[in-house]
């Protein structure tokens, strides 16, 4: 499997090697290790490991991911220390950047519809954003056609739009 197989399976299916959406703080440290960031504000953890950050929010004593970001623009500057063990294990080397375009072939390669999305008030001039539909993982897309971002937020999306 290599790097454009996992954002696509990210993309249509909304996890990283099975974890998601609702998954507690210690179900992705089993995932992807131990080497990470984390920062808590009040209710909320935000957790970044590098190419995969995650977004948590404090309920009755629980921690459920209510986010997951791939930030696909953090290799260009090093794919190395960027890529979570796991990962690389799983995929392979991470190339520093990837075409939207082969992306959305490889999407559509797995049965799924990339459209753009058609509320874009959260984008500048030269961020364009796509939507899986069966998803509903959101894409980011800089002008020149390199993936920026994807973005599994259920609860977001649905509040933006």
């Amino acid at each position: 499997m290599s790097d454009l197989d996992f954002y696509a399976h990210v993309a249509t299916r909304g996890d990283v090697l099975g974890v998601g959406i609702g998954a507690q703080p210690a179900e992705w440290e089993a995932t992807l290790g131990a080497d990470c960031l984390d920062t808590e504000d009040g209710s909320l953890l935000r957790r970044d490991y590098g190419l995969v950050e995650l977004s948590f929010q404090e309920e009755d004593g629980a921690w459920p991911c209510f986010g997951v970001s791939v930030q696909v623009h953090r290799l260009r500057w090093d794919t190395e220390s960027s890529v979570p063990a796991a990962l690389r294990g799983a995929h392979g080397t991470f190339a520093p950047s990837t075409r939207f375009e082969d992306l959305a072939a490889a999407i559509t390669g797995l049965g799924c519809s990339v459209e753009p999305d058609p509320d874009e008030d959260g984008t500048s001039g030269d961020m364009r954003r796509y939507r899986v539909l069966e998803s509903d993982v959101r894409i980011f897309v800089r002008a020149s056609g390199e993936v920026w971002s994807l973005s599994v937020s259920p609860a977001w999306w649905r509040a933006a739009g």
